[in-house]
Order: structure tokens, then sequence, then C-alpha cells
């Protein structure tokens, strides 16, 4: 189209009529480039981007080009249709000779003799172009550029598919990435299920030697807390109510066991919004105080606080026992954290204040 809307810029005048024959010979000199780009396109590019055969690529382009050439300077136009020559053949000014001149374009002299004077008179006209004649397997100017051309072409095609390769690669990165961080999220609550599961049924055996309608109530209570694991535990995000009602659960069967001799407070509000938050994420943190805060031999506390607006707040408090009865594990804490990274990345805050008696953790993430 660049042809026809380069002449119609060129010309403003509504009763100007399209060269037609003109069109159709740039048309058939840029058919050339159009085999050679497709050659390009579906054949030798594919070389490259997709097979890293650099030689065969380079090779094959060096072949192409070089036939392009071959080609442009046997078939180059000598004497283009619609050039001045053509037009003072006939008598006729060229396209774009201004009308009111016209008069000014040299006549042609009837006879062989006269030829002669009316090709030196057009060559000495202002307004003639000068065209010199080359053989044809000369290397032109035209042939040049038409070359140079070819080269950008194959280069920016070469670019485009390389561009259009990169978004592939980086979308199949970014989906085997989602697959990978699935995978380490459902391998971390997988070693957190049994982990927790192991605590509780510690908690529950203790309870049967100290009172055995207590540890009855235990298990009711743990069915409870499993139904939430099986059920629940299972899925990507969970109801942040029914995370809280699983972690009253459990608070619930740790007040069996240590009755008054823990200072348990739960501060949660009564009214929780309706959002989605990772399932058993609370929890460790809630296992980790007492698993490592109650002291049989001096006085303990656990402080547990949540609320929760745009945001989840949580708090958890408790003091530290001493060190030869404290216990060996940690895995369920260095999990959540893990987990915490891959499903927020930095999107969260999670400070934890490791004192001397005191241990505290405070955990905000988005809602």
């Amino acid at each position: 189209m660049a042809p026809i809307f380069s002449f119609y810029i060129q010309n403003n005048e509504s009763d100007v009529t399209y060269p037609w024959h003109e069109l159709f010979e740039v048309w058939a000199q840029f058919l050339l480039s159009l085999v050679a780009f497709l050659i390009h396109n579906f054949i030798l590019a594919p070389l490259l981007v997709h097979k890293q055969r650099y030689l065969h690529y380079f090779g094959s382009v060096a072949v192409l080009v070089s036939i392009f050439a071959l080609i442009q300077c046997v078939h180059r136009p000598q004497v283009p249709h619609g050039t001045p020559f053509e037009h003072a053949q006939k008598g006729q000014p060229p396209h774009g000779f201004p009308e009111d001149r016209a008069h000014e374009w040299p006549k042609p002299i009837d006879g062989e003799e006269g030829a002669p004077a009316i090709d030196r008179e057009l060559q000495s006209h202002p307004h003639a172009p000068k065209h010199e004649f080359h053989p044809p397997l000369f290397f032109s100017e035209h042939d040049l550029i038409a070359t140079i051309m070819l080269f950008m072409m194959l280069g920016m095609n070469l670019g485009v598919k390389f561009f259009f390769r990169q978004r592939e690669d980086q979308r199949r990165m970014a989906q085997l990435e989602k697959e990978n961080l699935e995978q380490q999220l459902e391998h971390l609550k997988y070693q957190i299920n049994p982990h927790f599961l192991m605590n509780t049924l510690n908690n529950i055996h203790a309870l049967v030697d100290i009172d055995q309608e207590k540890a009855k109530e235990a298990v009711l209570e743990l069915s409870k807390i499993m139904r939430f694991v099986l059920y629940e535990g299972a899925k990507p995000t969970v109801q942040l109510r029914h995370e809280i009602e699983f972690v009253e659960n459990y608070i619930r069967l740790m007040r069996l066991r240590y009755s008054s001799k823990v200072d348990i407070q739960v501060d949660i509000p009564t009214e929780i919004p309706d959002c989605q938050v990772p399932p058993l994420l609370l929890i460790s943190f809630i296992e980790n105080a007492f698993k490592h805060g109650v002291s049989y031999r001096q006085e303990s506390f656990i402080h547990i606080k949540v609320q929760a607006d745009t945001k989840l707040y949580f708090d958890c408090k408790n003091s530290k026992k001493p060190q030869s009865e404290d216990e060996h594990g940690g895995v369920g804490l260095q999990n959540v954290k893990r987990r915490l990274k891959l499903i927020y990345g930095k999107n969260y805050v999670l400070n934890i204040n490791d004192g001397a008696e005191t241990y505290g953790i405070h955990l905000v993430i988005p809602l």
C-alpha cells in the first residue's frame, strides 16, 4: 500500500489518474523480497531461534542474500515505465510535472537523425533525471540499497521471533515456578499435619493418667480438630472464621491438660470478616507456645490476641521454661516461615522477640 499512499500524498488533485502499471512493476520488484522474507520466516529463522543451529542459519542466510542480489542485478529495470524518457518519446511530460508548464517540455523530432537531438535536449533539461546504463551484472546503487533493505528486514524478522520466543519462555518459566511453589506448599502442609497430630496425641496421653473424663473430652475436641485438618487443611485457602474456630478448639484441648497451672489468655473478636487465609497458618505458633512455654517447675503464661480488618494481626507471647526442660524440634515453626515466604513474598510482617524469659510472635498478613 505504500506506493498508493505516496502517490496520493504527493498529488492532491482529485482528477489525477493513478498509474497502475507503475504500481504493478513496483510490486513485481517487491515480490522477490517477499519470497526471501517467507523463506527466512518459516525455514531459516526457526533454525536459530528454536533449534540453535548457528552455522546452518548464517550459511543459509548468506546463500539467500547472494541469490537475492544476483537476481536483483540480472532483472534490474534499465529504463522503467513512467520515467521522463518514456513520456518524452510520446511527447508528454512526466507525472508530477506542472500542467501550466507542460508546453515547456520538449517535443519529439521525427526521423532517426532527430533522435540524438531530443536525447541531448532531454538530458540537458533541468527536470530530467540523469540515467546511465550499467551492465546487467554490475552491482549498482539500487542493488546495494535493496540488499541492505533485505538485511534490515531479515534482522527485524529475527528480532520479532526472539521477542515472542522470550515471552513464551517467560510464560513457561512462570508456570514451572507456580507448579514448584504449589508442590513446596503441599509438602510443607504434609509435614505440619503429622507434626501437629503427634503433639496432640502426646497431650491426650498425658490426660489419660491425670483425668480420664477430661481425656474423653479431649478425644472429642481432637475429632473436631482432625476434621478440619482432613477436609480444610488440603485446600489452598479457608475462611478466616474456620481457621480461628480451629485455633479455639486446640486451645480448649490444651486447657483440659494444663487446667489452672498455666495462665492462658485469648483475645479473639466476635465479628470476623469474611475473607480467606492459608489453612494451618496460626496453629504452628500456638503449638510452639504450648510446647516450649509451659513449665512444671514455675508459673507459665500464654497470651494470644487476634485482630482482623483489612489485615490479620496475630500476637502470641509466652513464658520460656528452663533450658533443661526444653524439647528439641522446631519443624512446625520453620515450615510456617517458609510457607509465609512462598505465599506472600515480602508482603507480610513477622517479628520474633526471643528474650531471656519470654518469647513473642507478631504476625501481620494481608486479607
